[in-house]
């Protein structure tokens, strides 16, 4: 198991893209890595984009550091429009990053890299429905599956998640 000693908050909030969080979630789990899914609410079931799964957090944003954490990973969906809302959750992004954690994000999830204020001078990629505000924000768009730019990241949609897990993984690991 790759991942036996990393520690992972995993962001979750109403609206969160089913696959980019359960897919991700379960090959961490599978390496080994222990998972805290943070929310701004504590021990509150988030329903996914589709209505059709949920995911109940475990500690509130601002209950949490990123010193207690390896990584901090943010799905997309209609999530992170409401996360990066959260000074909290903002916050903890911002810091991880400083402290050269791995901040890992797919989709819509750039949102909350953005408003965290990490992404200004990274490449970075995401739904093409976010590739202005990326650009707008500094960061230079990449049409590409996933990759990895310092430590950041990045997956483009749900058909991406197999490479975006790949690349997660072995930065994890690394």
């Amino acid at each position: 198991m790759k991942l036996a000693h990393k520690r992972i908050a995993f962001l979750v909030e109403e609206g969160f893209e089913d696959l980019e969080f359960w897919a991700v979630y379960l090959r961490l789990k599978e390496e080994g890595a222990a998972i805290t899914i943070v929310a701004p609410k504590a021990n509150t079931s988030y329903k996914s984009k589709s209505g059709g799964l949920s995911a109940t957090s475990e500690a509130a944003a601002e209950d949490v550091r990123a010193a207690d954490f390896d990584a901090v990973v943010v799905p997309g969906g209609w999530a992170p429009d409401k996360l990066r809302r959260y000074a909290a959750v903002k916050q903890l992004v911002r810091e991880a990053y400083a402290q050269g954690k791995i901040v890992a994000m797919i989709c819509h999830a750039g949102w909350v890299g953005i408003s965290a204020g990490i992404v200004r001078g990274h490449r970075a990629t995401g739904s093409v429905a976010i590739k202005d505000d990326l650009e707008n924000a500094g960061a230079t768009w990449v049409d590409a599956p996933a990759f990895r730019d310092g430590n950041l990241v990045w997956g483009r949609v749900v058909a991406d998640i197999p490479d975006f897990n790949r690349e997660l993984v072995q930065a994890l690991a690394g």
